[in-house]
């Protein structure tokens, strides 16, 4: 193993050197080496690395849990919750056994009254209010058998769902069923169309709690996806309810309950059919519902504002078209000290940037500007009536977090400017807690005030693999293939690299939209499977290409019908480069993704076949008109409309172009990729006369849970040491 030696490592050596004799120094010189060599000379197991092992949560970073109750930060542990103030110190403000039997965490504590001594806790069970100063509960409310809850903390009303039926109960436990007709063909209360277009819930309750906004989904009409369960002794049919590019997909529509008249109206938006409803957002009144509602095109989005207890639509408020596709992430955000201003989030410039409105749909100004996106806004600051946001303006890769002063949209700077910052704000928004991550730093936890920028360190995590060899870990960027647009790339290297050594190297891609897979966070954001694969020999290289997130408009566009193909050019790019690197050895390159980098891997494999020698593709898509509508008709319209496209970038076809080991990994009831992508290839393999290899995991999803998780990277590992190295 090749040791290296810090500056400060080789001063403190030499300095106790020249207090010693030759030959006691020779002795302290063998006695520090050893030393530092042992205590750097654990290699990782999976069960280290991976989050289903069983020694994972001691290799990650120390944190703390927190929350806010008010502008008081409290910290949430598993036994109690308490203060905790600028220097880090904490203070018990109650202990769960306190609260009373059959209670076993504290971690969800939130405490939603400032001013006030109350802690909410949720189990199973009960829902709760605990007086931490009296000592005692003081109001409770039953939880039994809730699912997709919401829960608000004006009214201390929720509304969850049970046997497919919406239900609210009431602050003095009064349960209202509101619907009859549920079933898995009429959904309701859950988030609907597949989780796109920034929809996470189905429960939307007004400011004050007396009125509640929720999602039916009729999906009767939609194509059932045959899932089997295997494990009764006779296989069960398990439906999935599943609406391919092209085909019919359900309707949505948008219910409002009124607690005090106990009656639903919906909003008027006219025929569901072929549209999209999302991002629902009130009024601060609580009187106005507000929509952004998109054609099935995706191509033209418009606000539109609802009256709340009759359901009339008012009028549209903004809209927005674009020859490709509009993607409306984000509901619009009402200024706290003026209700008759809101933000909106938009691309329409290029880059996701804020706009402010009025309430009758008036565009008052952008806010923000520039080659650069807004990833988040995180809130207010009421005092001195600042939006605060986290961007990428500082670098691509960096996520920093800054102040927009809503008057002059003058932006400060909330952190270092380096790493990748996530803050939670307090209650009035003068205060946050930003937990970052620098490509050398592991954790570091500051409490920082919002108008001026100032922050005390609350932690500093230690690295929790000190005493590990680790690989090495760097990033740059090359050119994409149309030779101007920076592609950035993360490399992990052997700890004993040697540059004049030939190394097996491995890609590892994703490509898709959405996602990214280097940032300046923590070993640049690295996988813990590269680093198991550094440690057994292997170079791994890792490359965002065009159509990944967070560069922009034009970037992630450049894919618009014909997936695969611009990001297949960019990864070329990235293989030339690594042709261009002595200790890259290019007999001996494979490929690895999951998803659309499954996608992607068996892309390259059969589009470049004397390129790669190893791929092995997890949970792949093989042909665009298996995929869902909404993801699928947005990057590729209707395979009625783009015929080309969905053959081009289809691998049926090519499936006689495989030439080098492939291994094919699924969940064999994957409802997300479903299974009849991967069979569907290895039909036409056989068909073909190629010899790809296959592994299902029964009852398992798109991602492997658990321990399984486990098993599936032993197994990919195993594959590339027996066909690759």
């Amino acid at each position: 193993m090749r040791i290296t030696m810090t500056k400060k490592t080789n001063l403190m050596v030499n300095a106790r050197l020249a207090g010693l004799g030759a030959r006691r120094a020779v002795l302290f010189f063998l006695m520090f080496m050893t030393s530092y060599i042992s205590a750097q000379n654990k290699l990782f197991t999976l069960e280290d690395l991976n989050f289903g092992g069983t020694n994972y949560h001691n290799l990650r970073p120390q944190n703390l849990f927190l929350t806010w109750w008010g502008d008081q930060l409290m910290y949430q542990d598993a036994e109690e919750g308490g203060t905790i103030d600028d220097k880090g110190r904490k203070k018990a403000c109650f202990l769960l056994k306190e609260v009373g039997e059959g209670w076993h965490s504290a971690m969800n504590a939130t405490y939603p009254y400032p001013g006030q001594p109350l802690v909410l806790l949720k189990d199973s069970r009960q829902r709760v209010l605990y007086d931490f100063k009296r000592k005692q509960v003081v109001w409770s409310q039953h939880c039994e058998g809730e699912q997709n809850s919401h829960w608000n903390k004006c009214s201390r009303a929720v509304a969850y769902t049970r046997d497919h039926q919406l239900f609210v109960r009431t602050a003095d436990n009064q349960e209202t069923q509101l619907t009859t007709d549920g079933s898995r063909e009429i959904v309701y209360g859950e988030a609907v169309h597949r989780n796109e277009f920034g929809i996470n819930d189905g429960l939307f309750w007004s400011p004050d709690g007396q009125r509640l906004a929720f999602y039916r989904m009729d999906q009767s009409m939609v194509t059932d996806y045959p899932q089997v369960d295997i494990d009764p002794r006779v296989a069960d049919y398990q439906p999935d309810k599943y609406p391919m590019a092209g085909m019919t997909s359900h309707k949505v529509t948008v219910g409002v309950y009124d607690l005090a008249t106990k009656k639903i109206v919906y909003l008027q938006a006219g025929d569901p059919t072929d549209r999209y409803f999302t991002n629902i957002a009130w009024s601060p009144d609580g009187k106005t519902v507000f929509m952004q509602e998109l054609n099935r095109d995706q191509n033209d989005c418009r606000l539109v504002c609802y009256h709340a207890a009759t359901g009339k639509r008012e009028y549209e408020l903004a809209r927005e078209k674009n020859a490709k596709y509009v993607e409306p992430q984000n509901p619009i955000s009402f200024l706290p000290w003026d209700s008759n201003i809101f933000i909106m989030q938009s691309q329409k410039d290029g880059y996701n940037h804020l706009y402010l409105y009025s309430y009758k749909g008036e565009c008052i100004k952008q806010l923000t500007k520039g080659p650069w996106v807004v990833i988040d806004v995180l809130g207010f600051n009421k005092e001195n009536k600042s939006v605060i946001i986290l961007s990428n303006e500082k670098h691509p890769l960096c996520h920093n977090l800054y102040a927009v002063d809503v008057k002059t949209g003058k932006r400060t700077l909330l952190d270092n400017g380096e790493g990748k910052h996530y803050g939670v704000l307090s209650d009035s928004g003068t205060r946050l807690y930003d937990k970052y991550t620098t490509p050398t730093i592991p954790r570091n936890i500051d409490l920082v005030n919002t108008a001026t920028g100032k922050s005390r360190r609350l932690l500093t995590a230690p690295d929790p693999w000190k005493d590990y060899v680790v690989p090495q870990y760097e990033s740059g960027s090359i050119k994409a293939a149309d030779g101007t647009t920076d592609l950035y790339f993360r490399m992990v290297k052997p700890a004993d690299f040697d540059p004049q050594k030939k190394y097996p190297t491995i890609v590892y891609v994703y490509g898709g939209p959405h996602a990214h897979n280097v940032d300046a966070s923590w070993h640049w954001n690295s996988r813990s499977w590269e680093t198991y694969m550094a440690q057994k020999g292997y170079i791994v290289f890792i490359l965002d290409n065009r159509g990944s997130e967070l560069r922009g408009l034009d970037f992630e566009q450049a894919t618009f019908r014909q997936l695969g193909q611009i990001e297949m050019q960019d990864q070329m790019c990235g293989v030339e480069y690594l042709r261009s690197l002595p200790y890259v050895d290019m007999s001996r390159l494979g490929v690895h993704g999951w998803s659309f980098g499954g996608f992607m891997t068996i892309s390259l494999m059969l589009n470049y076949p004397d390129v790669f020698r190893v791929g092995v593709a997890g949970g792949p898509v093989i042909d665009w008109k298996w995929y869902e509508v909404m993801y699928g008709e947005r990057y590729m319209d209707t395979p009625e409309q783009n015929p080309e496209g969905y053959a081009k970038t289809s691998l049926i076809a090519k499936a006689g172009n495989l030439k080098g080991k492939l291994q094919i990994i699924i969940g064999y009831n994957d409802p997300t990729v479903v299974p009849q992508h991967a069979l569907s290839f290895l039909k036409a393999c056989a068909e073909a006369g190629t010899q790809p290899d296959f592994f299902a995991y029964p009852g398992e999803g798109h991602n492997m849970r658990g321990h399984n998780s486990v098993h599936l990277h032993e197994r990919i590992t195993q594959y590339f040491e027996d066909y690759l190295k």
